[in-house]
């Protein structure tokens, strides 16, 4: 009979995904050229040197990191505050006492030391179910650390794009002033000449005044996005800087997805998301035990004297042992509201659990699709803005030699800029999509690599429980 209520302390892990749930393929689009195999240096695969050293920098003094690590480290912890429940306690008395009283006046010594233990026996498995979810919490915390890891990396890259995108809006609208200021010094020799009218020279002013007007916006958002890029890399903004001003050369290479059920073991936040699930199906078996009967241990022995010289005496010891056991009769629901609490947390954590298989994969199906259609914009943005160059240049030369008015050649300066401006946010959105597919897929993250991760101090002597199977929740 203990044998069975024994048993039924444990209960099966949840299924939180069906296999047949699971899609055999991606159908979102990739993009065209030889896929490149992810590797945990991902950002390597942009070719700036610049890029590395600053992924590798905010990997040493990210403060996010930091709070993640001190997180583990407090997981930790509590795993062995866990683990140490499944050993005795024992304790050390030494007392010395002199005591007198008034009547009849007399006074006297009392020296006492002892030698005490207790333990709680784990028949119903309490305790062990207690340090597996305290195990599967820190296996989660460093998973959450290392979704910190590649979240960091991730916004490091996005951050350095923008300066470097800025830079060259920046660079863009220079020249764009410069080639407004080029038609304003024509239209000002016309009216000198008596061939254009002060409306089209007042139009021409605006058009310089209002190209020359986006500069400082775009100025402040280049400090802005390098203040950002500062503080991911633990640094203070003051005096910080990159050296690229363009985003020329940096490409995405494209990048085998792989199958579907190979983010079970390439996500660390569904990594973290099935340890939780285990951590909380512990706690429910820990509720479901508290119910039993507690039995508890006791010995003691020591020795007491008047006088210390003769404390140690084969006289003078005495000793005890015992045992209990506790049985909860009426607690107002207090257990069962813990095991209620339990099964809800359980049932959470469960459809979190689903929430981020389904978005992971949600996740990579849109970085598929907005790395192969932003491919797209850019070379049809291309061939926009090479167009839109030469009807410029024709539209200038005609105006100087007054074929063309003026609004022609207003009509092909705005189209250039326009197009200008807008292939430099498509290259930046390219290069984000490209660093948001890498962080779909796991940027290079796997189970294996992180297995030998310790998820407690190595001096507190618990039973192996790192064998967390993860992946298979479905």
């Amino acid at each position: 009979m203990l044998a069975l209520v024994t048993a039924g302390c444990s209960t099966p892990f949840p299924q939180a995904m069906k296999a047949d749930e699971w899609p055999k393929a991606y159908t979102a689009p990739t993009a065209a050229g030889t896929p490149v195999v992810l590797s945990a240096e991902w950002w390597k695969t942009f070719s700036s040197p610049e890029l590395t050293d600053l992924v590798v920098t905010a990997g040493k003094d990210n403060l996010d990191l930091a709070v993640y690590e001190a997180r583990v480290m407090q997981a930790q912890a509590q795993t062995g505050e866990a683990a140490s429940t499944l050993f005795p306690n024992i304790g050390l008395n030494a007392s010395a006492q002199r005591q007198g009283s008034k009547n009849p006046g007399t006074t006297y010594n009392n020296f006492g030391a002892s030698l005490s233990a207790s333990y709680q026996v784990d028949f119903w498995g309490e305790a062990q179910d207690n340090l597996r979810a305290a195990h599967y919490s820190a296996r989660a915390a460093l998973y959450a650390q290392d979704v910190g890891q590649l979240t960091v990396s991730a916004d490091v890259a996005d951050a350095y794009f923008l300066v470097l995108s800025l830079r060259e809006r920046l660079a863009i609208a220079n020249r764009n002033v410069d080639a407004a200021k080029r038609i304003l010094a024509i239209t000002q020799a016309k009216v000198t000449n008596g061939v254009s009218s002060n409306l089209e020279l007042a139009q021409q002013a605006a058009i310089v005044d209002g190209e020359e007007a986006q500069i400082p916006a775009l100025e402040e958002q280049q400090r802005e996005a390098l203040y950002a890029l500062a503080i991911l890399l633990g640094k203070v903004p003051e005096g910080f800087d990159v050296k690229a001003d363009t985003l020329e050369g940096l490409v995405a290479p494209p990048v085998e997805p792989g199958l579907p059920s190979a983010l079970l073991q390439r996500r660390p936040d569904i990594a973290q998301a099935e340890a939780t699930l285990y951590s909380a199906h512990a706690n429910l078996d820990a509720a479901r035990a508290a119910f039993l009967p507690a039995i508890g241990l006791t010995g003691n022995g020591g020795y007491s004297s008047s006088t210390l010289s003769n404390l140690i005496n084969p006289s003078n010891f005495a000793w005890s042992i015992g045992a209990s056991l506790l049985q909860a009769i009426f607690d107002g629901g207090r257990l069962t509201s813990q095991r209620d609490f339990a099964q809800a947390q359980e049932t959470e954590m469960v459809a979190s659990y689903r929430k981020a298989v389904l978005s992971a994969l949600s996740d990579v199906e849109t970085s598929l699709g907005s790395t192969t259609s932003l491919a797209e914009r850019q070379r049809l943005t291309q061939l926009q803005v090479d167009n839109a160059t030469e009807a410029f240049r024709i539209s200038e030369l005609q105006y100087r030699e007054g074929v063309v008015d003026l609004l022609t050649v207003l009509q092909a300066q705005q189209t250039l800029f326009s197009s200008q401006d807008t292939l430099v946010q498509i290259k930046q959105a390219r290069l984000d999509a490209g660093v948001g597919l890498y962080l779909a897929l796991g940027g290079g993250w796997t189970v294996a690599a992180d297995a030998d991760k310790p998820t407690r101090n190595d001096f507190v002597p618990v039973p192996d429980l790192t064998d967390l199977p993860v992946g298979k929740l479905f």
